[in-house]
């Protein structure tokens, strides 16, 4: 009895780590999104994707979140973190903006932008911490 008991306690313990192995080759060779040759899911205002994460984050995160989304709006500020431009776009009031993450390739391009200029940008949205966050972003229009 105690060996049998053993037996389905290991063959049980092999299962799991054999799925937990094949999720993680999974997740680790998932194919990376290139965003400038991927159409937008979505094409928004910067104004109204703040307005709406701040009205109802739930709401806006199950239409919003992990989406290609363009963004236009107004630039307020630029700027370089780690080697990588970011590009703020403001919003209504100054609780809150979306902050752009370029693509290293787009540092570049950022170097003609000026503050107050309209711009459209598109990028991955991973969600909403006082700003609506957008990674691996291109420029559409300098």
């Amino acid at each position: 009895m105690i060996r049998k008991t053993r037996i389905i306690l290991i063959n049980v313990v092999l299962i799991i780590v054999l799925a937990v192995a094949f999720i993680g080759v999974t997740l680790f060779n998932k194919p990376h999104i290139n965003v400038s040759e991927q159409a937008p899911n979505l094409s928004v205002e910067a104004i109204k994707v703040l307005s709406d994460f701040q009205n109802d984050e739930t709401k806006a995160n199950s239409k919003y979140l992990e989406q290609i989304i363009q963004v236009t709006g107004v630039i307020s500020e630029l700027s370089l973190t780690k080697e990588k431009g970011v590009i703020t776009l403001s919003g209504t009031d100054s609780f809150g903006s979306v902050m752009c993450h370029l693509n290293a390739e787009e540092n570049k391009k950022m170097e003609a932008l000026k503050t107050g200029q309209t711009i459209a940008i598109k990028g991955i949205c991973t969600g909403y911490l006082m700003d609506v966050i957008l990674v691996k972003c291109v420029i559409l229009n300098e």
